[in-house]
């Protein structure tokens, strides 16, 4: 195994090679697509599997919707299209026939043109929408409340793995209600449900806010969102929850006669997260040598390397660590047994180490006859020597820790990086020397906003919630201001 770049090195050149080399994606033939490897893959299924339960729980069902949507839908809402438009992949043609002159090569048919063009879903609001038309009458018919799983493409031209590739994996919650307020409490409730998976379940502290209107998703009334830190200080979008108003009722003419026999247009939402959290959880948590994953989300919770010299003394340790396999089983517990003779023990463990596996347990000869093991955690890099007794038990507490302190950690290295500023000097001073959010002053205005942007790459990443009202002065204009937004570098 080559070694990893190291962080302090080339942060960007560390994330690269550790997804590469931690088998957890690689570059495709198709330029700015990735293929998600099975180690990744499977990493995405628990998170997947987590999220799918918590949209049930809250009353959601699942759907599946066209992956081409005609033009004439997409230019419906119009903000929603010039969101988009210069992301978007286009169906022109549905056939290609052997070139005349080369019968080894194929070209489009000129005679198989699609009367309308088709686009490659961006993003499913329009489909959906010209959908829930036929959905919905009455009042009685909300609220919908629908989740997809799907892959979705953006024409990116810079991409990276999992944080921007040209398709990716995503759901997308698309909702419709009878009122105002159920809407903009489907939104806040979406955007709780992130975190609370995000915090809790990938161990990723996040700051739950409101987009200011330039970054607001197109089309949409109200966004909000999850942002979270990594350790070179930019901050990622975790997850988003939109209030769509009306917006796209009255774009696709969803009508519904409510309670009083008046007829008025549906009010929407729609909310998602992708594979980008993957991406979030490698630079959140892991190190040097390799990935730090949490307990929730290891393919691999537990493994078990054998040291042994010659075949009796591994008959021996096999047969009690398919013991300890077991037990650890029937509590739910990942665990693999590697008892491999085609590497030697120090090999597996840097395999491990590189594959973020939480719990590492070694046996050897002295182990069998002290019935003790040692145990090694990923997270500190920390061993100790424990009795073979109630192992199980000590191991599916020792998981519930480790998911606990890799969490803590995140939160002080975030926390130890909102920086409040108040001069326009101190803020830049701080970006360059240090990073991570800055909490500062605003004056409300695009104007400011850009400039800042502009001069800083550093951007509105939200106005949080429950923000604390202070009186201040903007960064630029000096214009008075009532609250701190957070700012930052992103990805």
């Amino acid at each position: 195994m080559a070694k990893i770049t190291s962080r302090a090195e080339d942060y960007s050149k560390w994330y690269n090679e550790l997804v590469v080399q931690a088998d957890l994606a690689e570059n495709s033939g198709v330029r700015g697509c990735m293929v998600i490897k099975p180690y990744g893959y499977a990493i995405w299924e628990k998170m997947r599997d987590e999220l799918d339960k918590k949209f049930k729980e809250t009353g959601h069902q699942n759907a599946y919707f066209p992956l081409f949507i005609p033009k004439s839908y997409f230019e419906a809402e119009e903000q929603n299209a010039e969101g988009f438009a210069k992301e978007c992949a286009v169906v022109t043609h549905y056939r290609l026939k052997t070139d005349p002159d080369n019968p080894k090569k194929l070209i489009v048919d000129p005679e198989a043109k699609l009367e309308e063009e088709l686009i490659v879903r961006p993003t499913s609001e329009a489909i959906i929408w010209n959908t829930y038309k036929k959905w919905i009458q009455s009042y009685r018919d909300l609220p919908i409340l629908i989740n997809q799983w799907a892959n979705v493409v953006r024409w990116e031209m810079r991409t990276r793995f999992f944080l921007r590739t040209a398709e990716f994996l995503w759901q997308e919650g698309h909702t419709a209600h009878a009122t105002k307020e159920e809407a903009i409490e489907e939104t806040e409730k979406m955007i709780h449900v992130y975190s609370d998976f995000v915090e809790n379940f990938m161990g990723i502290p996040v700051i739950r806010g409101i987009k200011t209107a330039s970054e607001r998703f197109a089309g949409a009334d109200e966004t909000y969102c999850i942002e979270a830190l990594m350790q070179d200080g930019k901050a990622l979008q975790a997850g988003t929850s939109h209030f769509l108003g009306q917006n796209f009722g009255k774009a696709f003419d969803v009508k519904f006669t409510n309670k009083e026999g008046k007829i008025e247009h549906a009010w929407g939402t729609s909310w998602g997260t992708s594979t980008r959290l993957i991406g979030g959880l490698i630079m959140t948590h892991s190190d040097d040598l390799g990935l730090v994953l949490p307990p929730s989300l290891a393919p691999i919770q537990v493994v078990i390397v054998p040291i042994f010299k010659g075949e009796e003394q591994l008959n021996q340790i096999n047969e009690v660590a398919f013991e300890i396999q077991e037990k650890l089983k029937a509590k739910g517990i990942s665990v693999k047994y590697d008892n491999r003779t085609d590497n030697k023990p120090g090999w597996k463990f840097a395999e491990y180490e590189l594959k973020g596996v939480p719990i590492r347990i070694a046996m050897g000869a002295r182990d069998l006859q002290n019935k003790t093991v040692e145990i090694a955690r990923r997270d500190n890099l920390t061993k100790e020597t424990q009795p073979l007794e109630n192992i199980e038990f000590y191991i599916e507490e020792l998981l519930k820790t480790i998911q606990k302190d890799i969490f803590s950690k995140a939160l002080n290295y975030r926390d130890s990086h909102i920086t409040k500023v108040n001069s326009y000097d101190e803020f830049k001073k701080v970006l360059e020397e240090k990073g991570g959010f800055i909490s500062a002053h605003w004056d409300g205005t695009a104007e400011e906003e850009e400039q800042i942007k502009n001069e800083t790459k550093a951007t509105i990443r939200c106005i949080p919630l429950n923000n604390e009202l202070e009186d201040g002065i903007s960064l630029i204009t000096g214009k008075p201001s009532r609250q701190r937004v957070i700012f930052a570098k992103s990805y």
